[in-house]
């Protein structure tokens, strides 16, 4: 791995404008790390710098070179671009492909990948992998939810690829029309958003399948960087190709395996874009020790937020995955929630939305959530219940929290 890594700092050193201005500007001597332990010393980089670096700042090859790109959404900014050499293709599709058989995948299964295509990685992404696994493909891309079954019936899909959110909405529309004796679904993956366990179980009964947990970003190749096997005790991640460190996102301090914080990556092999030390603003541990399936490959734990998405509401930071997990343990409630924050009368409010899914009166699950909230979480909350599939359902990502506080 120290190998990889000398060779990542002269690349960057010699072929990226963007990071020769960095160190720079930061005094970085790269002949000065003699130990991976001496990363700790570089500089991060963060989401703001690449897009600061709009449109292809962030190349670190000639144009010659650049078979592609991606981009990430730009919903709360410019975009970022990353450019992909040859080499960084065919590098993704073998983690997607590793990430396939991991799952336990094989060439007799029919996945239908219902994410997007474009300038978006996943939809290609996981149709490289898919491919480079000899599987059959089929590239449905997002929404329509009719065709989805359709197709899934009569080609007999038996894995299907998406986010959790639109997992639940095919779980669903599956359970309302009777259709489970008529689909052919053993497995599912799903990725691009936090989900909790609550959602994950209801996903697996309703379909009849095993879910697996899959981890990527846009700025590190795309989904397929990290995923969890039968076993289910964390996802593992392609140690070979990528550096993980988990640093306390306040102070920058790295934190020893087992502590949760933010995770960091550094991409050893890329060519295309390649990164040192990138904040991902994801919420996460590093798992000790080996995995009961004996890879050799080191496992993240699931995402349980990001440092992005935390709110404070009368002095108390909560996160989605607390939320995730207060539902979890309570009964007569689904995975399903909103929160919604304002200020009245010169105070914080907060309401949070579940939908029940027992018979239990409304009044007393209110109740029940209100004092579990309040017990664990530390904070007194309006509690809202509606039936059973009244909250939004998304075919892409679930938006569940909408602060109101700082709309004029």
């Amino acid at each position: 791995m120290l190998d990889k890594f000398k060779s990542l700092l002269e690349r960057l050193s010699k072929n990226s404008p963007f990071y020769q201005e960095k160190f720079a500007q930061c005094g970085v001597d790269i002949d000065k790390v003699r130990t991976m332990e001496d990363i700790k010393h570089l500089p991060f980089t963060t989401k703001e710098e690449l897009r600061d670096a709009y449109p292809l700042g962030l190349q670190a090859v000639s144009d010659e070179d650049v078979v592609r790109i991606h981009s990430s959404s730009g919903t709360t900014g410019k975009p970022v671009i990353i450019p992909y050499t040859a080499k960084d293709v065919d590098m993704w599709a073998e983690m997607m492909c590793r990430c396939m058989r991991t799952a336990g995948i094989t060439k007799k299964d029919r996945v239908q990948i219902t994410p997007g295509y474009g300038l978006w990685t996943a939809g290609i992404g996981f149709q490289a992998g898919v491919e480079r696994l000899g599987a059959m493909a089929v590239p449905m891309g997002p929404g329509n939810t009719e065709k989805q079954l359709q197709m899934m019936m009569d080609l007999k899909s038996t894995v299907l690829i998406g986010t959790s959110s639109y997992g639940l909405v095919i779980a669903e529309e599956v359970s309302k029309r009777g259709l489970r004796d008529k689909i052919h679904l053993r497995k599912g993956i799903f990725g691009s958003e936090r989900w909790g366990e609550k959602m994950r179980r209801r996903i697996e009964l309703e379909l009849g399948i095993e879910t697996y947990d899959i981890y990527g970003l846009t700025e590190i190749y795309g989904p397929g960087i990290a995923i969890d096997c039968h076993f289910h005790e964390g996802m593992h991640y392609w140690d070979d190709h990528l550096y993980f460190e988990i640093i306390d996102p306040d102070t920058g301090e790295v934190l020893p395996e087992g502590e949760f914080g933010e995770l960091v990556i550094t991409t050893l092999t890329k060519e295309g874009a390649p990164l040192l030390r990138y904040r991902t603003r994801d919420l996460t541990r590093l798992i000790p020790g080996r995995c009961s399936c004996g890879s050799p490959h080191k496992r993240l734990d699931r995402i349980i937020g990001r440092t992005d998405d935390m709110v404070k509401v009368k002095g108390v930071n909560i996160y989605p995955g607390q939320i995730d997990g207060l539902l979890r343990s309570i009964d007569g409630v689904s995975s399903e929630y909103q929160v919604l924050i304002s200020h009245v009368d010169g105070k914080d409010v907060m309401t949070l939305r579940i939908e029940m899914d027992g018979q239990r009166h409304r009044s007393s699950v209110e109740r029940m959530v209100a004092d579990h909230f309040k017990k664990h979480i530390g904070l007194s909350v309006n509690v809202e219940a509606v039936r059973l599939g009244a909250l939004p359902r998304s075919e892409k990502k679930t938006k569940r929290i909408f602060d109101y506080r700082d709309v004029s």
